[in-house]
């Protein structure tokens, strides 16, 4: 393992924003975890940093990756084995190049694996889970175990791995053959046009309520465009929030709770983060 004190979270984040973190821990393998969840009494996995705002003051957790645990592994004809550390586009170039189908409209997604199966990634009507078999999984005891998909609890950008905190360690896919390049172009480019790509920024920032969608809500609240500080919600997709340069962790917190208080206010709706704060 490679341990790094004092480590620079703003680095490691896609809002640019962050502050010194107690320890950043780049583990070489698997069986290196148990020892720090064991001697660490605060620590969070840590892929892309591409869906968690980070304090900008000091942050005493020990932020473990394990962007160093990726390798697929071909289990049958439709059968791979990813590792949780894997770039998402990186298995997106692996399913093209085996001509392997099923998750075509996630392309393009930041993130890695292991990221986006913890919080049930999805987008344009598939999710990831649709196309898992099993996750193996650490528990809290240091246990590892693999779960069958038909045994974990799976919703609507949440898991029950998220919900127990368990480490994710590799996903088992299960695919179909023809991969569709035609679906990955176009997602990539609805992706290019209607998001903030070029601007620091994390993503969706609240869940869709069930029957309506967190971008409509706000934009017709009035908030497109409001502006606390240096962030801003996004006047390309308004549940993105931006940064402008410079915006500090305070000046998101107050950007979203004004988003919360004010969709309430006007609809009655309580928006939930897809965003993870670590304070």
């Amino acid at each position: 393992m490679i341990i790094s004190k004092n480590y620079s979270m703003k680095n490691h984040s896609n809002m640019k924003i962050g502050g010194e973190a107690r320890s950043f821990i780049e583990i070489e393998n698997k069986d290196e975890i148990l020892e720090i969840i064991k001697n660490s009494d605060n620590f969070f996995i840590i892929g892309n940093g591409t869906n968690t705002l980070f304090n900008d003051k000091f942050l005493n957790i020990d932020f473990i990756s394990l962007k160093k645990l990726r390798k697929i592994k071909k289990i049958d004809e439709y059968r791979i084995n990813v590792e949780a550390g894997l770039d998402f586009g990186s298995l997106i170039r692996y399913l093209q190049k085996n001509d392997l189908s099923g998750i075509e409209e996630l392309a393009g997604i930041p993130g890695t694996v292991g990221g986006i199966v913890y919080m049930n990634g999805g987008a344009y009507g598939k999710e990831i889970f649709d196309c898992i078999e099993s996750v193996e999984c650490m528990d809290n005891n240091g246990f590892i175990k693999t779960i069958q998909k038909k045994n974990l609890g799976v919703g609507y950008r949440s898991t029950e791995i998220k919900e127990k905190n368990w480490i994710i360690l590799s996903v088992n896919f299960y695919l179909k053959r023809g991969f569709n390049s035609k679906i990955v172009r176009e997602k990539r480019e609805k992706r290019n046009s209607n998001h903030p790509i070029e601007k620091p920024n994390l993503g969706s920032t609240f869940k869709n309520p069930e029957g309506f969608f967190a971008a409509r809500l706000i934009m017709n609240s009035g908030l497109q465009g409001k502006q606390i500080g240096k962030a801003q919600v996004s006047m390309k997709h308004p549940n993105f929030i931006v940064n402008n340069g410079g915006a500090s962790f305070d000046d998101v917190i107050k950007l979203i709770e004004n988003i919360t208080d004010e969709v309430y206010k006007q609809t009655g709706i309580n928006l939930e983060k897809e965003i993870i704060i670590l304070k």
